[in-house]
């Protein structure tokens, strides 16, 4: 029997499903991140990890060896956007068949297979793509140092710079600067994280904003509502074609953008895109 394996990595974790010729799900698996750009070892680990995880729960540990290098594979990975990359994560796996996409287009084709749309995914890091008339377009996706605008480590980079400018006395030491800035142990402690915090990290501060109505919180979200609609708007064409929001802050944010756009639920997930690509290249 021939196995089709999808895979969704990124900086929080990485999510697998296992199907057979007919596409019946047969498994799924987890693991940890899979960024092939800021960690690449970890990611080439968990993702092997997964795979055979997957497969030991379909056959077998005994024949989830033979079976590990017949694996035809489609995964959407963070980093995968970077060439240099992909060839690193390419030489150490041992799949008979291969397609590494970014985790954004997977993320996309889980959500709107052929369709037309705007998928925004919005989670740890964030990213935006359009689909039209079959061609894809997307934007964003550059990263939190440098860009990952409205996504949760973008938040909570925020949040704890906003820490650090209440302590300057710059803006004001709402309830929920200061209970950060305790919980860290003030300046030194916020710099201290920030000098070996990754993305995941700075993503798990997220929680405390989205659903705050602490004045700090709510000045966060706002501009990462107005940077999110900057994006989607970009990718709008004339006439507006639906969005799809992902994610952990997508699916918190996009009751705001109600009365503005068409707002549709995805058709499946990032690994529901993965397998459907794997099966793709099979059936073309």
């Amino acid at each position: 029997m021939q196995f089709f394996l999808g895979i969704d990595g990124g900086g929080t974790g990485c999510r697998a499903a296992l199907a057979d010729g007919n596409g019946q799900i047969l498994t799924r698996a987890e693991a940890g991140p899979a960024n092939i750009a800021s960690d690449p070892d970890a990611a080439l680990l968990n993702i092997l990890a997964v795979a055979k995880d997957a497969l030991r729960q379909a056959v077998g540990a005994d024949a989830a060896k033979a079976e590990l290098p017949r694996l035809r594979v489609a995964m959407g990975l963070a980093g995968a956007n970077v060439a240099a990359s992909v060839a690193r994560l390419r030489a150490g796996l041992p799949f008979t068949s291969l397609r590494v996409e970014t985790d954004a287009m997977t993320a996309l084709k889980g959500a709107l297979r052929d369709g037309d749309g705007i998928v925004a995914a919005v989670g740890t890091g964030s990213v935006f793509v359009r689909q039209l008339g079959g061609v894809v377009h997307r934007i964003g996706g550059r990263g939190w140092v440098l860009g990952d605008e409205g996504s949760g480590a973008w938040l909570g980079r925020a949040l704890l710079s906003a820490c650090l400018r209440a302590g300057d006395g710059l803006a004001e030491l709402t309830p929920l600067l200061r209970s950060v800035r305790d919980e860290l142990g003030g300046d030194e402690g916020i710099i201290a994280f920030g000098f070996t915090a990754r993305a995941a990290d700075f993503a798990n501060f997220a929680k405390r904003i989205v659903n705050s109505d602490d004045p700090a919180a709510l000045t966060l979200m706002t501009q990462a509502e107005a940077d999110i609609a900057e994006y989607i708007a970009l990718l709008q064409p004339k006439p507006a074609i639906s969005v799809v929001f992902l994610g952990g802050i997508g699916n918190a944010i996009a009751p705001r953008f109600a009365d503005r756009w068409n707002i549709r639920t995805a058709l499946g997930s990032g690994v529901d895109g993965a397998l459907w690509l794997a099966r793709q290249d099979i059936a073309a």
